[in-house]
């Protein structure tokens, strides 16, 4: 079983070599009925961030869950309008079978295809990620969406599907911008091998 493993792991990293990939970023891929994504990491910014998603992915909590929340600028009433996909895994935005993890500032902008932790308070965010889909500085630390002012924690960015989370962000929702009906994802698995900082 272990010599399988250590292969697994040896075909992977090989096919992140072939690809141009760079082995010390990881990459998630989201298949969701919109469509596939893939989210490469960047744990060198966002440790504790990295690892934190990676746990719930390696255990297949974002399995079954769904990208419930939509957000676009030109209807959004927030003085400081996004433009954001949010997902959670099936057991909800407020997923609480981990802790909270601490708020850690990044320094990563959030550009077009940033992947960052949702949360409301200091040191809240659990499961619940967002992607953006247009530059939105006001989410960065000293930025307005939040009335603390910390930002969010950006720990990624897309390298392949932004339609998708475009598409998915135009997908019909309500006045409470939910999306109706939420966009499921089917899996979420990590390509290679996780940082060694996250305990792999």
């Amino acid at each position: 079983m272990r010599a399988m493993m250590v292969l697994a792991t040896f075909v992977a990293f090989s096919a992140s070599a072939a690809s141009g990939q760079d082995p010390e970023k990881p990459r998630v891929v989201l298949q969701t009925d919109a469509g596939r994504m893939v989210v490469e990491l960047a744990p060198e910014r966002a440790p504790l961030t990295v690892c934190n998603f990676l746990s719930y992915v390696a255990d297949g909590d974002y399995d079954g869950g769904s990208f419930f929340r939509t957000v676009v600028s030109a209807t959004n009433q927030n003085p400081n309008p996004i433009d954001v996909i949010q997902a959670a895994t099936p057991r909800g935005s407020d997923d609480r079978s981990r802790p909270p993890i601490k708020l850690e500032r990044t320094g990563m902008s959030h550009v077009s295809g940033t992947i960052s932790m949702a949360r409301d308070g200091p040191d809240t965010a659990t499961s619940s990620f967002f992607i953006v889909t247009q530059d939105t500085p006001s989410l960065d630390y000293g930025g307005g969406r939040n009335p603390d002012g910390q930002g969010f924690a950006a720990f990624g960015r897309l390298v392949e599907g932004l339609d998708v989370a475009r598409l998915i962000q135009m997908s019909p929702a309500d006045d409470q911008e939910q999306l109706t009906p939420p966009v499921m994802i089917q899996s979420a698995r990590l390509l290679g091998a996780a940082p060694e900082q996250c305990g792999s």
